[in-house]
């Protein structure tokens, strides 16, 4: 049949026609909602009406920007990459993947569980719930999926295969480009500025010391290919409770530098510490945030060693090529590298989200005006501190402090 755009009329057929989720369902009375909050694509819940447990996500790839609509073409073939990249996922980290039931990269459709017990991190940490598991999983799945796809692990003809599959995601890694690394830190018709931070915006745009290392990380981005990256790891990307950590939205799947979704995560947890300042003023859950970003990184570094540790041949490392003394040197340099990129990827994963097109809900959504602008700016310094200083900050205890001393 091709492809076609699913609807709340025609999902149930759809669905149906595919043997293990009819068997799912045991029952030919659906429900169906669209629940797609997100800027790309639509996604939707359908049920078995009689019992609700039973129920699935049903998520779609349209040829457009979801949030734009039609206006604004954008290619439908980004779900391929979503796809691949959860089949990865699953296989390596399937504790921290929703479980999928059913693909099809020519409907840009994938059907996935549906994690009823488990909310959107970015909505618990402005609930100020403590997730004491989360900083275990959380490094446990970027060890894993970045140390297991890259040069590290995999021969040279498997690593140029892999990423065979992702080079074609050109229009997402566009946008990252431009609204990460570009267009925020310029006068552009795509920001968003509030009246009253027009003076600030401006003098940012005006401001020209950080955006040679914002070039040098964009450079970065653009030309490493260190291992397959999520792409847009964010506090919004993950499904958590108490127990359990899901990484979801892997839409920006593409090879890229190690440092990045490190740092975006890092990037999003300070803008949340820095949300509290005008949101519950818990200094306790403050403390709790700064601990779980030093906790992340550390337990990330660690875990991404003992896998390097126990592997004996890559594509990068042939047995009795090096001595283990050299070697160890050789490993503790390259980790160096990966912290202080995932510094600089981090502030600027902070600062776009000031005046650029996406904000963060944390902060964006203080109704009062004067708190907002308060905390837009704090973001504004600590992401450009962290631009200016990522490659002379040395460890995790000299990023705490220097989040700390800008707020």
């Amino acid at each position: 049949m091709g492809y076609h755009i699913l609807t709340t009329q025609t999902i149930k057929e759809f669905l149906l026609n595919i043997p293990n989720i009819k068997a799912f369902f045991d029952d030919e009375n659906l429900t169906v909602d669209e629940i797609g909050d997100g800027n790309l694509n639509f996604v939707f819940i359908v049920k078995n009406q009689k019992d609700p447990q039973k129920a699935l996500i049903v998520k779609q790839a349209v040829p457009y920007l979801r949030i734009a609509g039609e206006s604004f073409p954008l290619s439908k073939e980004r779900m391929t990459f979503e796809i691949r990249a959860l089949q990865s996922s699953e296989k390596l980290v399937p504790e921290y993947t929703p479980k999928i039931y059913y693909s099809d990269e020519e409907m840009s459709v994938v059907v996935m569980e549906f994690l009823s017990e488990h909310i959107i991190m970015r909505k618990g940490l402005i609930d100020c719930i403590y997730y004491d598991n989360f900083s275990d999983h959380i490094s446990t799945f970027l060890a894993h999926t970045l140390f297991h796809t890259s040069s590290l692990h995999l021969d040279s003809s498997q690593k140029r295969l892999f990423m065979d599959k992702f080079n074609s995601n050109r229009e997402l890694c566009k946008l990252t480009e431009d609204f990460v690394f570009t267009f925020p830190y310029m006068e552009h018709e795509t920001n968003e500025i509030e009246d009253n931070s027009q003076q600030e915006a401006k003098a940012l745009f005006s401001q020209t010391s950080f955006r040679k290392n914002v070039l040098k990380l964009k450079y970065s981005f653009m030309t490493q290919s260190d291992a397959l990256l999520h792409g847009d790891l964010h506090t919004g990307s993950i499904m958590v409770n108490k127990k359990e950590t899901y990484v979801i939205d892997p839409e920006f799947a593409f090879f890229g530098p190690f440092g990045f979704d490190v740092g975006a995560l890092i990037a999003n947890l300070i803008s949340a510490y820095i949300s509290h300042f005008y949101r519950s003023k818990d200094e306790a859950y403050q403390k709790w945030i700064l601990q779980m970003i030093k906790e992340i990184y550390q337990q990330f570094e660690m875990k991404f060693l003992q896998l390097w540790d126990a592997q004996k041949e890559s594509a990068l490392i042939l047995p009795e090529f090096i001595d283990e003394a050299t070697l160890a040197e050789f490993k503790k340099e390259f980790m160096h590298k990966i912290f202080q990129e995932s510094i600089g990827f981090a502030g600027c994963k902070i600062a776009r989200r000031v005046f650029g097109i996406a904000g963060v809900e944390e902060i964006r959504a203080l109704e009062d005006k004067s708190k907002k602008k308060e905390a837009n700016l704090r973001a504004l310094r600590t992401g450009v501190t962290l631009i200016e200083n990522y490659e002379n900050i040395a460890n995790t205890d000299q990023l705490i402090a220097i989040i700390k001393e800008i707020s």
